[in-house]
């Protein structure tokens, strides 16, 4: 399979049929959480479970995720990336739309945990992918694009979400159905790429843990855990819960909301690439961080629905920053015969935030209220940004050595 080089200009090649499966799939994925942010008060109010149990949602969608994406890189290098995206859409596809048969609130998190497993597969295979096709900065360019369109779809899943939660709360779970012609596109489009022998087992695991150098591994890892656990408490928990509480907000205005930060996120996000090819990604990740917490900390003086869009659009573009940049340098780091261990590590590392972020600021809410949780996490995050922008470069990526 052809690859592009090191030195190709950052455009992404959209005729390519697997890239177009890849963008596909990843599209549909903001159905998981997004959509459902405006839903989680009408979720809350249908089985009185409260803020924080309404937020177990969103945690049982992203608890799996941290126990099985190492495993799932495993089982990607051992049956394959076209098996596993294409048997992943479907579970997903299928345990989600059951939800919508209204079934009772422990039926409905079970469904959410095995969909939230399936979620998982497909973003690891999907990023797999895109390590196994393309290099250098087009690689950046597509991871780019990618993530631009994961934040389109989720732009685009709030208002969605707002607008069928109106005729019911399982109404918005019948949107699931769509992953099923995205399952048969990809089974379609994606061919096994060309790879060495599978390694599987723990020592696989280990390997990929052994082939990433040691300093710059734990800080893209925590980056990852951090900027998810961000949004998901802040933007995706948070602030809906502010909205309603405290403005009695109408969901589809959450959900605009929402689709601001979300946008912004798509915007910055398309532009990696050329980003990439001027500034290093440490220091777009730092710059990120940075960006987030102006936005956070600006939630203190919000006075309603749009000074909070203004600050989710700012948050946003810190957002934007951080996660393809996060993704570009482990795709790097890792050599091929590692990159799917590499990318289910950072997987987890990512669902850890998704799926903490939403119970702890809801949990610490309750006692302090959300704006105040809201301004502690953005000083923290500033802090964050401050010191990796004040840190040497002390690593140089290897693009020349990808095995």
């Amino acid at each position: 399979m052809n690859r592009s080089s090191p030195t190709d200009s950052a455009t992404v090649p959209w005729r390519s049929r697997p890239l177009q499966a890849i963008l596909a799939s990843t599209a549909i994925l903001p159905l998981g959480v997004p959509m459902l942010s405006p839903v989680l008060p009408a979720i809350r109010d249908h089985f009185g479970v409260g803020d924080a149990g309404a937020s177990l949602v969103v945690v049982a969608y992203f608890l799996p995720a941290v126990i099985l994406s190492p495993l799932i890189g495993v089982l990607i290098d051992r049956a394959g990336r076209r098996r596993v995206m294409g048997a992943a859409l479907v579970i997903w596809s299928a345990a989600g739309t059951a939800v919508a048969a209204g079934p009772a609130f422990e039926i409905v998190l079970s469904l959410r945990l095995v969909q939230g497993a399936a979620a998982a597969a497909v973003l690891i295979v999907t990023v797999t992918l895109i390590g196994d096709l393309f290099d250098g900065v087009r690689r950046n360019a597509v991871i780019g694009m990618n993530a631009a369109t994961l934040f389109v779809g989720a732009a685009l899943a709030p208002l969605v979400g707002g607008v069928l939660v109106e005729y019911g709360w399982t109404v918005p779970f019948g949107a699931y159905v769509v992953g099923f012609p995205v399952a048969v596109f990809a089974l379609y489009a994606v061919a096994e790429p060309a790879r060495g022998r599978p390694k599987t087992g723990i020592g696989y695991i280990r390997g990929a843990v052994a082939a990433l150098p040691t300093g710059p591994a734990i800080g893209l890892y925590g980056s990852a855990i951090l900027v998810e656990f961000a949004t998901f408490g802040a933007i995706l928990t948070a602030l809906p819960f502010v909205l309603v509480g405290e403005y009695r907000t109408a969901p589809v205005v959450v959900g605009a909301v929402i689709t601001a930060n979300l946008l912004v996120s798509a915007f910055v996000s398309a532009n990696n690439g050329r980003l990439a090819a001027r500034v290093q990604e440490r220091r777009l990740i730092g710059a990120g961080f940075v960006i987030i917490a102006v936005g956070l900390l600006s939630t203190w003086f919000a006075s309603g629905p749009l000074h909070f869009g203004i600050a989710a659009a700012v948050f946003g573009g810190g957002y934007g920053l951080v996660f393809p940049s996060v993704d570009a340098s482990i795709n790097a780091m890792a050599p091929s015969s590692y990159r799917a261990g590499a990318l289910s590590l950072r997987n987890s590392a990512t669902f850890l935030g998704r799926g903490t972020g939403p119970l702890l600021f809801a949990f610490a809410a309750s006692g302090v209220g959300y704006r105040l949780v809201l301004v502690v996490c953005g000083a923290g995050i500033l802090v964050v940004g401050v010191s990796a922008l004040a840190l040497p470069r002390r690593y140089r990526r290897p693009e020349s050595a990808e095995e």
